[in-house]
Formats: structure tokens, C-alpha cells, sequence
């Protein structure tokens, strides 16, 4: 059964009077730790509580130290520590152990692995199976395509029939991120009611071997006898950045810049396989990410290439969400349409074959676009083919529908300002990909096994949202670590 649950309150009065007590004959130990101190001192534990209690038995020995063995392994991942090493620094630091929260005897290894284990109920266990080959064809700078073709449109559909994707292992620790890390920057209004998305894959490593561990005597190496391996769910995946195959996972994040603070910010976190292909992970991560924030209004999903189907375009378009998405390479010359001829970007040419100025977007009743003749409004020279185009002052208009091709007519003009800016903002992902893997270490972590990625991912995503409401408390004026723990009065 769940133990006792110290309150964040008292938490606070137990850290303040600890540390500045410490403080008082040994200063620079707190100092040394003053931004990791900082950030376990403002972190909310309490609703915590309430999502893992049904995970306990209701008899049994009560648990010990759960809200402190969490603190510890958010200071571990911020700290840069693997959990062997870390153990043994707790050990020997008490400033460390006071500012987790710890009294008396600290928990063992075991403890921490069943409590990440409890969280993200995942078998994992080694297993016997073939050699996992890596595979020969290679595709550039290309994505691996999707092996099912058709499965987004079949996913899409699903979606929009009601069906749910709530049962996952991960989900526990998507809704303990959501509700205990991401819910206080909203409520700071770090992050608003009404936010634009970006959705981007990463590639991400195990630490296990994609050879396994042989069980046979067999004297060639190469021998397809069932080997052992320690991560039995890792596969191969296509690396299109750098050009090479990779064995482990990839993780599909979807972020939020608040461009008046200049913060990238992790909303969604989601470890799939290696070959997934990122229009798979889209439409099933904005499936799962509505669900996890149901007060949250996605204005505006950004993307690249990958999401670049006519399916995903009927999604967004069903939920009203504006598509900013990057037109693959197939996308070339003029595109006919009733009454229309456009570019590749969806803007309509006139028989001068100048390209018409937008000029409002009706969403009343007729859900159409306007565009007028660029000549009346000064953004080219007249020649003979205007003269013939029409007579009117106001100029040749004509209206283009989103209906006729999602992809193309979307609701934010492809090419303009608007869009160009909102494609800018793409690049929060591959921000926010950047510090989970490097600044906060996943990437050379080792870590093998889909759980244990994804509950390293999520401490990560959690030192990413304490940086920044740290950051925006002390801008208010609402946090004074020298206050706090009485470094001014020993100072």
C-alpha cells in the first residue's frame, strides 16, 4: 500500500529549515546546488499522489520515501548521473538528501526500479529470438517509408469513429507528466489555452546490443540460432540525417514556443519503434495529446514532410486545426482545379501568369478564399494579357475551397508571412529534441529497454519545464532562493 505522503508545504518547511541550518557552517555545499535545489523546492508533488495511489495495494507494508525517491531521480537526470554512480553520490552529499526530502536511511536500487517499474508496466524481460539483421537498402535523405501502406488513412478513420488509444503502458507517466510538470506552466501562462504544436521524430539508442547474446556453440558468428537479448522490443531504424541505420527507438515529440519568452517547452512524449514512420506517430500523437489536455485549444500543427497526406489534412480539418505542413518533393508545377489554375502552392495564376494576392478567408458559410487580380492592387506591371483578363476597377477575382484539395488550399496560405513564421517555429521540436537527448543526456545514457527510455525521457521533459518556471517565478519576484534558505543572513 501507498505510505505516507509528506505534503509540498511541509516538504518546503522540512527543506528551508534543513538547508539553512547547513547553510550556517557550510555554505558552498548549497550553493554548489543552487539551481537543482531550486527547482525541487517549486515542484508540486502533490497531485502525484493521487494518479499512483491505485497502483498500491490497500493491505500489505506501506511504501516508503515515493515523493522523495521521485525528487531524486529528476535531481539524478538534471544532475547528469546514471543511477548507479548517483546512488553513491546521495549517499555521501546531505545536502542532496535534504533537498530530496529524505530522513533517516535511504532506499536502495531495488526500490527505485520497482517504483519506475509500477509506473510504465511494460514486460521487458530477456528473451530469446532470432538475430535481428540490419537491413541492406538504404533511403538517403529519405524516411523509411511506413511497412503498412494506407495505415494512416486507417488510423484517421478510427480516430474519427470515436475509437480511443488510451491503453498503452506509457500512458500513467504521459498523464503524471501532463498533469503534474506541464499544468503548473500553464497556469503560469507559459503555455497558453490556445497553442500551435510542433511534431517531430528523433532517433534515439539503446544501450543494448543489436547482436544479442549467443547460446549455441556454433563456431560461425553469423549463425541464425536464437541469441538472448536484453532488449528484446529495440529494432533497426533509417537515420535520415546522418544517412544510417540505428537499433533502438524513436521518440516522437510534440512541442510549444512561447515566443514572448522564447521558450521551447516538451507537451507530448512518445517512445515507438525504430521503423515507425513519423505521419504514423502524427495522427496517433495528437489523438493521445487531445485527451491528455482536453482544456488545451490546438490552434495551428506544424510539421515536415512527413505529415504530408491527404489523411492527416482530413484529421486537422475535421478538429479545425490550421495545417502548416512542408509539401514534399512530388509537388511540382501548375495544379488544375475547377475554374483555377494554381502553383504548387496552392496560389492561384492569372492569365498573365502572375500570382493572385489573397484577400480574406470567408469561413461563415461559404468556406472559400478570396483572391484578387495583382495588377489593380500594384504588385505587377500591366502587359497584353491583363488588358484581356477583365474590365472591371476591381480587378479578375476568383475564389479557391479547402474542400477542393486539403493539401493544398490550406486554411494559412502556404507561402505567405503567416505560414513562413509558423513554419519558423517548427524548429522548437528539433530544440526541444536537442536538450533531452544531449543537455539532459538521454542520448548517452545507455538506457535499454522502451520503459526505462521513456521514464528518462519524461525526467528530462520535466528539468525542461522546472528550468523554465524557475526562470519565470524569479522574473515575478515570487522566488528568492537567498531568502528562502538564509544565505544573506550567513553571507
Amino acid at each position: 500500500m501507498l505510505g505516507f505522503w509528506q505534503p509540498h508545504s511541509d516538504y518546503q518547511q522540512y527543506v528551508a529549515a534543513t538547508l539553512t541550518l547547513m547553510a550556517r557552517t557550510n555554505l558552498y555545499s548549497i550553493l554548489e546546488y543552487e539551481s537543482s535545489i531550486s527547482k525541487l523546492y517549486i515542484l508540486d508533488l502533490d497531485p502525484l499522489e493521487k494518479i499512483i495511489a491505485p497502483l498500491y495495494s490497500k493491505t500489505g507494508r506501506p511504501s516508503e520515501n515515493q515523493p522523495e525517491i521521485f525528487r531524486s531521480l529528476i535531481l539524478m537526470n538534471d544532475l547528469g548521473h546514471p543511477l548507479d554512480k548517483w546512488l553513491v553520490k546521495l549517499s555521501l552529499n546531505p545536502a542532496l538528501q535534504f533537498a530530496c526530502g529524505f530522513r533517516g536511511k535511504l532506499p536502495g536500487v531495488a526500490s527505485y526500479y520497482d517504483f519506475i517499474n509500477r509506473l510504465i508496466p511494460l514486460n521487458e524481460k530477456s528473451r530469446y529470438k532470432p538475430k535481428k539483421r540490419k537491413p541492406k537498402k538504404k533511403y538517403g535523405k529519405e524516411k523509411m517509408p511506413p511497412k503498412h501502406p494506407g495505415i494512416v488513412q486507417k488510423l484517421v478513420d478510427k480516430i474519427l469513429s470515436g475509437r480511443r488509444l488510451n491503453h498503452r503502458p506509457e500512458r500513467l507517466i504521459q498523464e503524471i507528466f501532463a498533469k503534474v510538470c506541464v499544468q503548473p506552466s500553464i497556469d503560469l501562462e507559459l503555455v497558453p489555452q490556445t497553442v500551435s504544436v510542433s511534431g517531430d521524430g528523433t532517433c534515439i539508442r539503446t544501450g543494448a546490443s543489436p547482436y544479442g547474446r549467443r547460446t549455441c556453440g556454433c563456431t560461425d558468428f553469423n549463425c541464425d540460432c536464437p541469441r538472448k537479448f536484453s532488449d528484446p522490443n529495440a529494432t533497426w531504424g533509417w537515420d535520415s540525417h546522418n544517412e544510417r541505420y540505428f537499433y533502438g527507438y524513436t521518440g516522437y515529440f510534440i512541442s510549444t514556443y512561447n515566443r514572448a519568452r522564447k521558450l521551447d517547452l516538451p507537451l507530448y512524449l512518445r517512445i515507438v519503434d525504430a521503423k515507425r514512420h513519423d505521419s504514423v506517430s502524427a495522427v496517433v500523437g495528437l489523438a493521445e495529446f487531445r485527451d491528455l489536455y482536453p482544456n488545451l485549444t490546438i490552434d495551428t500543427f506544424i510539421s515536415d514532410s512527413a505529415s504530408d497526406n491527404y489523411a492527416t489534412y482530413k484529421l486537422l480539418a475535421q478538429w479545425e486545426i490550421n495545417a502548416v505542413i512542408a509539401l514534399n518533393k512530388t509537388a511540382k508545377g501548375y495544379l488544375k482545379y475547377p475554374k483555377c489554375l494554381t502553383n504548387n502552392m496552392g496560389v492561384p495564376i492569372c492569365p498573365a501568369e502572375h500570382e493572385m494576392v489573397r484577400w480574406g478567408y470567408n469561413s461563415n458559410d461559404r468556406s472559400r478564399i478570396k483572391w484578387r487580380c495583382p495588377r489593380v492592387l500594384g504588385r505587377c506591371e500591366a502587359s497584353e494579357a491583363c488588358d484581356n483578363c477583365s474590365h472591371s476597377s476591381y480587378g479578375r477575382v476568383v475564389y479557391t475551397k479547402p474542400e477542393w484539395d486539403l493539401r493544398i488550399f490550406t486554411r494559412i496560405t502556404r507561402g505567405s508571412e503567416r505560414f513562413k513564421a509558423k513554419m519558423k517555429e517548427r524548429t522548437a521540436a528539433e530544440r526541444v529534441n536537442n536538450r533531452i537527448l544531449h543537455h539532459y543526456g538521454l542520448e548517452n545514457a545507455k538506457v535499454r529497454g522502451k520503459k526505462r527510455i521513456s521514464f528518462f525521457a519524461a525526467l528530462a521533459g520535466f528539468n525542461v519545464h522546472l528550468d523554465a518556471q524557475l526562470s519565470e517565478l524569479k522574473a515575478r519576484g515570487s522566488f528568492d532562493f537567498n531568502a528562502i534558505f538564509g544565505i544573506e543572513a550567513v553571507a
